[in-house]
């Protein structure tokens, strides 16, 4: 990494960007494209080709040897797969440099050797990957050079979407038009377009790769399957924003600079609430490039980590009893033209068009909760979510007291008062006064508006962001379509909207709790007011098949019920994979070292005890010694047997998805948290020279 650096110089120099396009196109080729990315106006045939000439030029010129076609299958990672750009010449004895437009505009993985839930047969092999010329092609540097990624969609031979891109463009369409529908209404011919724009917050934890290397379930799983709390947390606040420690800091500093290069526009870094924690959060664009951009931060962060001789951690619960990590969904609509449909004005009150948007988004999220709670399903996300910072499985809306208070007098039929910003003063001469916010924010809240957009808090540090913005998009759409049909018929758009608002207000106000989300009062209010509460990842699964669901998929074109299908059962599959895995590995750190280092203090303990009976120590006391540490050594024993033979059980009923994925949660994971109560026990009792496993106060303290 260059030390003497300016961000200006560096940023995007690895992107092949709206001003590299401009200098190296032909000015009629630049503006097709550029009308493809800002108007969604199809590429014209043959473009590709001379697209592509450019862009290898320019990727050779910086050290590319190779080109990819980067995708997102349903595995929750990333794929690509390497092809050099030589081509033979002079009869094989020299090459040249080539890359075609068919090269650039299509490529053909292997489908059936990616999930793919039952939509291609395992002999049915072909599959396609397409340019997604929305998202800027870039190079990602090597020691000897770099390879060109392109950003692509990826279907299979009968056009079912097997990848997570192609659904999210999808729902942007959906949205857009439906949005459009509704600026129209309101007299907007300037605005051409409507995109969502997301900003992530991306948590993450650090520790030590001689930790990492010692632990086998961070190794398999990406969590800790053992371990007792260390003696000190994250009780006093004192990590949260604090000084970030040289080590840490000098590996934020280079993931920062490799970002700038790709174009990432990585703007805040600090320590987060636990020990070992951290977050990095960039500056909005558009879902679809922040998207991409977010998996090209995990990526980066991985790799540096290691080149910093640390392991990053990006499981959502990696450690028991401390907080976890989020990945904080910011979202919001923009027009072409610079219009946040989502902000609210000085006079919010007033305000039809945002209120009218404000409550689509409200409507949506009630009528379509269990959509919104599958938007964050993850195995390892069921572990965080509901404590330590992380919001409920119930979903609500945060609105704040203003908004509330309009919301209210509108369906009452009542005038709101004006609402004036204040400033907030503390009594100290020389500290200005600072304007007030209209809302205070509520983090225990799943989906809150924090301003001009919403927080969806839920989703997991390791998700993509493709699938909870699909979600919001399509039925937030779905709402807006809905709204444009009934005010389409209106002779008085004004009164129309305010009925619009008062109706639909009344109807779907149960969604709105500004209070705290980890109270039992709230948990027993939502009962009360009949909200959907699915606390695990399987609830969430089986509800994602219900007719509704498949329906607004369907309406919007968003995905097919072949393709709703396929992820619903590719959803199982990961659960219990992901599940045995844990339970496997489980199973073999206990029988091949925690048993033998409990065996071991077992016979140290008795040696010692032995030495003292030397010195008089009475029969009683030599019990007392031993009576606690062979309890948790009978328990380890007695549940790691169950375990095993609940093991065995799921490959017996493996067939049925849903029964398996059910019997997974229900008696394997309950079955794991008593072998791990039983070995923390053991834990904290074992001499810990004999211990194996590097403690939670050695990963999370040691840097």
């Amino acid at each position: 990494m260059d030390k003497r650096f300016k961000v200006t110089d560096i940023f995007a120099k690895n992107v092949f960007n709206e001003k590299v396009m401009k200098e190296r196109l032909p000015k009629n080729i630049y503006k097709q494209l550029k009308d493809t990315i800002d108007n969604a106006k199809p590429l014209e045939p043959g473009m590709a080709e001379i697209v592509a000439n450019a862009m290898k030029d320019w990727a050779i010129e910086r050290g590319a040897t190779h080109y990819t076609h980067w995708f997102q299958p349903l595995t929750g990672v990333t794929a690509e797969k390497h092809d050099s750009f030589i081509s033979p010449s002079n009869g094989g004895s020299s090459v040249i440099m080539e890359f075609s437009g068919k090269e650039l505009a299509q490529g053909e993985p292997d489908a059936s050797s990616f999930p793919n839930g039952g939509s291609r047969s395992t002999f049915e092999a072909r599959g396609y990957t397409a340019w997604d010329a929305t998202s800027p092609a870039y190079i990602k540097e090597d020691k000897l050079g770099g390879t060109l990624y392109i950003p692509t969609a990826f279907y299979s031979y009968t056009g079912d979407a097997l990848d997570k891109k192609t659904p999210l463009l999808r729902s942007n369409e959906a949205i857009g038009k439906a949005s459009l529908r509704i600026l129209r209404l309101f007299g907007n011919t300037t605005s051409k377009r409507v995109q969502p724009a997301v900003g992530p917050e991306q948590e993450y934890f650090l520790i030590d790769n001689k930790f990492y290397n010692k632990r086998l379930d961070i190794q398999l799983t990406g969590r800790t399957l053992f371990g007792n709390k260390a003696p000190k947390g994250h009780e006093l606040d004192d990590h949260y924003f604090g000084s970030i420690k040289e080590r840490v800091a000098d590996f934020m500093s280079e993931l920062d600079f490799e970002l700038w290069k790709l174009g990432v526009a990585a703007k805040t870094r600090h320590n987060e609430v636990a020990p070992g924690q951290f977050e990095l959060a960039a500056i909005y664009n558009n879902v679809n490039i922040s998207t991409d951009q977010n998996q090209l931060v995990m990526d980066v962060m991985l790799k540096l980590a290691k080149r910093h001789d640390m392991t990053c951690l990006l499981h959502p619960k990696p450690f028991a009893g401390i907080n976890g990590s989020g990945k904080h969904n910011n979202w919001s609509l923009a027009t072409n033209d610079g219009y946040n449909l989502l902000e609210p004005g000085n006079t919010p009150e007033d305000n039809a068009q945002f209120l009218l948007f404000l409550m689509a988004t409200i409507k949506a999220v009630d009528d379509y909760a269990d959509l919104l709670r599958l938007a964050a399903a993850d195995p390892g996300n069921d572990y965080r979510l509901g404590g330590h910072e992380a919001p409920p499985a119930i979903i609500s809306i945060f609105l704040g007291d203003q908004l509330t208070d309009i919301l209210e007098n509108i369906e009452q039929g009542k005038k709101s008062k004006g609402y004036l910003k204040n400033n907030i003063t503390v009594g100290v001469s020389t500290l200005p006064p600072l304007p007030k916010d209209a809302t205070d924010r509520n983090r225990t809240s799943p989906f809150a508006f924090t301003g001009n957009k919403f927080e969806f808090r839920m989703v997991g540090s390791s998700s993509s962001l493709s699938r909870p913005n699909m979600i919001i998009n399509t039925i937030v759409a779905k709402v807006l379509n809905t709204f444009a049909d009934e005010l389409e018929e209106c002779k008085d758009l004004s009164k129309g909207v305010h009925n619009l608002i008062a109706k639909y207000y009344k109807a779907h106000k149960r969604v709105i709790f500004n209070g705290d989300g980890y109270s039992n009062e709230w948990y027993r209010m939502a009962l009360s007011r009949k909200l959907p509460i699915l606390k695990t990842m399987p609830d969430a699964v089986k509800a994602f098949m219900d007719e509704k669901n498949v329906k607004v998929f369907e309406d919007l074109k968003v995905l097919s019920k072949s393709e709703m299908t396929a992820r619903y059962l590719v959803f199982i599959d990961i659960y219990i994979k992901q599940n045995m895995i844990e339970a496997n590995t489980m199973i073999s750190m206990a029988e091949r070292e925690i048993i033998p280092a409990a065996l071991k203090n077992q016979k140290s303990v008795s040696d010692t005890i032995l030495s003292l009976t030397k010195i008089s120590l009475s029969p009683d006391t030599q019990m007392i010694l031993l009576k606690k540490f062979n309890a948790y050594f009978e328990d380890l024993i007695s549940s790691l047997n169950i375990l095993k033979d609940l093991a065995t059980e799921v490959e017996n009923i493996i067939g049925d998805g849903e029964k398996t994925m059910f019997f997974i949660r229900d008696e394997i994971i309950p079955s794991m948290n008593k072998v791990r109560t039983a070995a923390d026990g053991l834990e904290s009792l074992c001499d810990a020279e004999i211990w194996p496993l590097p403690t939670y106060a050695q990963m999370l303290f040691d840097f």
